[in-house]
């Protein structure tokens, strides 16, 4: 065996142990995702998560599951069985999914004070119309949820919350804010808990805690909540997670390239071994011939 074909056959078990190495965590992050869908009654009571916040992390984990998934079974199969067609759609997939990344990327820097106040739009749009409709309650959860996770109440500041009119009190009570506002950490107080994440499971089962008297839970503005709006504490945790964002996005762009470069290498010199070997030999004679002897008359 040259030196060529071992390279190759190292390529290619290469690809194929790290290709199946994905396919397994991809089977695992879909089968986790599943399972948060199918028993979210007991997992919502469990970890203490807001239910539609859950809801829509399941599916991500679930779609990104099957895409990395199928994207390893590509790989892991045109590496094993050497064909060129299923190495040049994994590396085209994984040029498309780089692109997308690289793209996205810059959007998000040059395009970042419009993307700020977009957001900003829909939380300002979410807090006016906070319990508007009792129906349609997910981006209310979605939000007391953000605010429960960055300890913060509004997106300025919990004035924000003043104008509306589901919390108005009467004008000789003080200004309401939601529960996701309370801040349980300054009084040792972890009854609100309950109280914030916990009304809307008493409609998924008897195995969900039970349901309060009511659905809309608010505290006094005047009282120990959060003074800081997720803005700020937005920008202090992208900011205090900067290093580890960029690092992961670094090492994934470098995963991305190396299969690339393994997957194109393997493509392209797989028919010029194959061809060198297979080429035939020139016909002759095992053992030379002697020349004939002359004619001769007598």
């Amino acid at each position: 065996m040259s030196a060529q074909e071992s390279c190759l056959s190292l390529v290619k078990y290469f690809l194929f142990v790290f290709n199946l190495f994905f396919f397994v965590l991809g089977s695992l992050i879909f089968c986790f995702g599943i399972w948060i869908l199918i028993d979210k009654t007991s997992f919502v009571s469990f970890v203490g998560l807001s239910f539609v916040p859950l809801q829509i992390w399941s599916k991500v984990l679930a779609i990104s599951g099957i895409l990395t998934m199928g994207l390893a079974l590509l790989g892991c199969v045109g590496a094993l069985k050497e064909l060129r067609c299923l190495l040049g759609l994994y590396f085209g997939m994984l040029l498309l999914l780089f692109t997308t990344q690289i793209t996205l990327g810059i959007l998000i820097s040059t395009q970042r004070v419009r993307l700020e106040r977009k957001v900003q739009d829909v939380v300002l749009d979410t807090i006016r119309n906070y319990r508007a409709d009792p129906e349609e309650t997910e981006a209310e959860e979605s939000w007391d949820y953000v605010q429960f996770q960055l300890r913060c109440c509004g997106w300025h500041s919990p004035q924000d919350w003043f104008g509306v009119p589901v919390l108005r009190g009467n004008e000789s009570e003080a200004h309401r804010v939601p529960c996701s506002c309370y801040n349980s950490s300054a009084t040792n107080d972890s009854t609100a808990l309950d109280k914030v994440f916990f009304p809307q499971l008493g409609r998924l089962g008897p195995r969900a805690r039970p349901r309060h008297n009511t659905d809309l839970c608010v505290v006094q503005a005047n009282g120990y909540i959060y003074r800081e709006g997720c803005a700020q504490s937005l920008q202090k945790w992208l900011h205090n997670n900067l290093i580890s964002i960029v690092g992961i996005c670094l090492a994934v762009g470098l995963l991305e390239l190396g299969f690339m470069t393994l997957s194109i290498f393997l493509c392209r010199n797989l028919d010029h071994v194959y061809n060198r070997l297979a080429r035939p030999r020139p016909p002759g004679p095992a053992f030379p011939r002697a020349p004939p002897r002359p004619f001769q008359v007598s």
